[in-house]
């Protein structure tokens, strides 16, 4: 309960609340994009208290070499465009499930299987979903 804490704490001392036209938010999408990500999803969280973030983006990729490109795409793009570094990163070594936390969105790159195993849709279904795939 500690951690979910701390979390909670983390996310009420962090900027504004994002929209899902905030500057961030398109520029993820755009960077997942850009690296042909598959069923990219977003999820606004900002009617869930118990959420840790504002808003998740979930995407696939196919092998772990369009994963590492797809994160590090959205790791360089925001830094470009928006100036902002993640407040933490990780994955990077399975590739099978890289996440990219950015305080107020947190982006999930991930295989299709483990996004089938793990169903953050499923886990998050009060949230409401959009459909950003091309």
């Amino acid at each position: 309960m500690e951690q979910l804490t701390l979390l909670t704490n983390r996310k009420r001392k962090s900027a504004a609340r994002l929209t899902k036209s905030s500057k961030i938010i398109k520029t993820i999408i755009a960077a997942i994009q850009d690296k042909k990500g598959e069923n990219i999803i977003s999820l606004n969280l900002r009617k869930i208290n118990e959420a840790v973030a504002d808003f998740f983006i979930i995407c696939e990729a196919g092998n772990q070499p369009q994963i590492r490109a797809i994160a590090e795409n959205v790791e360089r793009l925001v830094k470009e465009k928006c100036g902002e570094n993640p407040y933490h990163h990780e994955g990077f070594s399975g590739l099978q499930w890289v996440l990219i936390d950015y305080v107020n969105v947190v982006v999930h790159v991930m295989t299709p299987e483990t996004r089938k195993f793990y169903k953050l849709e499923d886990m998050w279904s009060d949230a409401a979903a959009e459909d950003h795939s091309e």
